[in-house]
């Protein structure tokens, strides 16, 4: 989720409510394209909201332009950059004196301060930070919006449309776009409703500071399929996704904010500042209610964009990390497939076996019959009454064929013994670099993917390396997911096939339950009773667990079996998280988690 218009426009809405009348204490530049701005806040506003302070984060960086407000302090260099000494000089100990988006929901936001200047005269100048994406930067002007300086320059070899250069003059980068908070229903429909393509493309195309998932949202909210071409819709259609629009729009002009972050599982997805009904946002239930629906509710949008970003941060941490792995499990696991699909191919060819050994039998009976120099024989065959002709070496003897059909018997009889014992070896390689591939898709740390690495390294796949102490903290650290059911039942999923064997063996006992997803990678889950008898709604959250920690947790129903854990067996020599079992119940239930609690993970 990039920051779009919606998210300008609640940040400059807190801004203005907690920086207005604040002074700039002090200017650090802690990344070639980034500033700490400290601003000790106005009488007025720090009795309103308990604090004399804040940081105010300015980061023109190219992946992730952020703007936000934080607590938290971040080193500085020893020796200040030009641009952040430039400010120190004429903004340090400014008031900021207003806070504003430019040009309706553009991505920028202006912020002017008031300062003395050598002689003592009170002077206006102009900070202004532009999120887009690989074109953000963060330019200073004075009062006459002529450019002072910027933290990135833009000459005219990099950019024909607009330089950003000392002396030039500042304007608003053209997007083509109308503004949305100032459109009406005939500029709306001669915009959007008119365009070949689907309404929700053509609803952000044409407006400035709108992003794909609020255009969504739009089309939900209207009940009209986004995919929908919008030269193609009704006339109530079209009247419904406006009605749609103009609320929202509306929301921003009275900066109605609701903002809150969206999760899919324990990963956050996707964030807004207006409610996300697309994502079963329901104003009308509790806090908690929504939170159980994997949707939090932020006190503020500063809080919002660092929670978000921190904890997005973790997951794709965790996915760069683990792309070794992953690439050395996908050309173990395909090598195992190829040489499961070559050694069926060869079984197949031992099906010829009893054929040999029939043919054998049959010469021992009636190679009397035979006759020097004969190609091949008929005889009936005793086994089945039907009449059977055997191909002959003309160079050998009916006896002599007949041992050679017996030799070729017993070779192929040979050869399958021991492909069904390869076949058998492999399948269960198979079975574990899915269950390990399922686990790396759970890991959420370098704890989980260190004991990935152990399970891996004890098998044989990769080289077993010494972690000393800091690997052995790194394994205590990573346990399983511990939920707890609607009814107060602990409840427990393995992220990794070592957590399997400890969960279901050692963890459980035998009278609680034992969940995994039927005939396809997945975690084991446990659903401890405590020796209380357990409702149905409890067996159906531990079940959706089982679902949502497979492969088929994008499925809309997996089958689920269940049973009492002193039923799950542990073959001898078997891998790490297999298991076999004989008698169960089973579901097929939606991999639907989010009105569960995680206690820890």
């Amino acid at each position: 989720m990039a920051f779009d218009g919606i998210t300008v426009a609640n940040l400059k809405k807190d801004f203005e409510r907690l920086l207005v009348g604040g002074r700039i204490y002090k200017i650090a530049q802690t990344e070639s394209d980034e500033l700490f701005i400290t601003i000790k806040l106005s009488y007025e506003a720090a009795q309103q909201y308990g604090i004399k302070q804040t940081k105010l984060v300015l980061s023109s960086d190219a992946t992730l332009p952020l703007v936000y407000l934080t607590e938290e302090t971040k080193n500085s260099p020893m020796t200040a950059p030009n641009f952040c000494m430039l400010l120190r000089k004429h903004i340090q100990n400014g008031r900021i004196v207003s806070v504003s988006q430019p040009g309706g929901l553009e991505r920028i936001i202006r912020f002017e301060v008031e300062h003395l200047d050598e002689m003592g005269d009170l002077r206006h100048k102009v900070l202004l930070i532009e999120l887009m994406g690989k074109y953000s930067n963060i330019i200073f002007t004075d009062e006459e919006d002529t450019i002072i300086d910027s933290i990135k320059h833009i000459p005219a070899s990099v950019s024909s449309v607009r330089e950003v250069l000392p002396g030039r003059k500042y304007f608003i980068p053209s997007q083509d776009k109308a503004d949305p908070l100032s459109t009406n229903a005939d500029e709306f429909s001669s915009l959007v409703l008119s365009k070949p393509m689907p309404i929700f493309k053509a609803i952000y195309g044409a407006y400035t500071g709108l992003s794909p998932i609020v255009a969504q949202e739009i089309c939900f909210r209207a009940d009209v399929d986004a995919d929908k071409g919008a030269s193609s819709l009704t006339s109530s259609e079209a009247a419904a996704i406006y009605r749609a629009f103009d609320r929202v729009m509306q929301d921003v002009k009275d900066a109605s904010f609701t903002p809150a972050i969206y999760y899919d599982g324990e990963a956050p997805r996707e964030y807004c500042s207006v409610p996300l009904t697309i994502y079963g946002f329901d104003p009308g239930i509790s806090e908690q209610a929504l939170e159980d629906h994997g949707i939090k509710l932020m006190p503020n949008i500063s809080d919002l964009i660092r929670n978000y970003y921190a904890e997005k941060s973790v997951y794709t941490r965790s996915r760069q990390k683990s792309v070794d792995l992953r690439k050395i499990v996908s050309t173990i696991l395909e090598r195992n497939v190829r040489k499961l699909d070559l050694q069926t191919k060869q079984l197949k060819d031992c099906d010829k076996m009893d054929k040999y050994r029939t043919y054998g039998e049959l010469l021992n009976v009636y190679g009397y019959s035979a006759h020097e120099g004969d190609k091949e024989i008929t005889v009936n065959d005793y086994n089945t009454g039907k009449d059977i002709t055997i191909p002959l070496d003309p160079t050998l003897s009916a006896t002599q064929n007949a041992k050679k059909y017996f030799d070729r018997y017993t070779k192929l009889k040979r050869t399958r013994e021991a492909l069904e014992e390869q076949m058998k070896e492999v399948s269960e390689t198979i079975e574990q670099l899915e269950s390990v591939s399922n686990s790396l898709d759970i890991a959420r740390s370098e704890a989980d993917l260190s004991q990935i690495k152990e399970e891996l390294a004890a098998s044989g796949y990769i080289k077993s390396g010494s972690q000393g102490k800091k690997g052995t903290r790194d394994k205590q650290k990573s346990r399983p997911f511990h939920y707890v059911s609607s009814d107060g039942f602990d409840i427990y999923v393995g992220k990794n096939n070592l957590q399997n064997d400890e969960l279901t063996f050692k963890t459980a006992n035998g009278g609680d339950w034992w969940f995994h997803a039927k005939k396809i990678p997945g975690s084991h889950v446990v659903l401890l009773t405590g020796g209380k008898e357990v409702p149905d709604r409890a067996f159906e959250e531990a079940a959706a667990l089982a679902a949502f920690y497979s492969k088929g947790k994008n499925q809309e129903k997996v089958e689920i079996d269940y049973l009492h854990r002193k039923d799950v067996k542990k073959p001898g020599g078997a891998k790490p998280g297999f298991v076999v079992y004989y008698t169960n119940y089973s579901m097929a239930i939606s991999p639907d988690i989010s009105g569960l609690k995680l206690l820890s993970e």
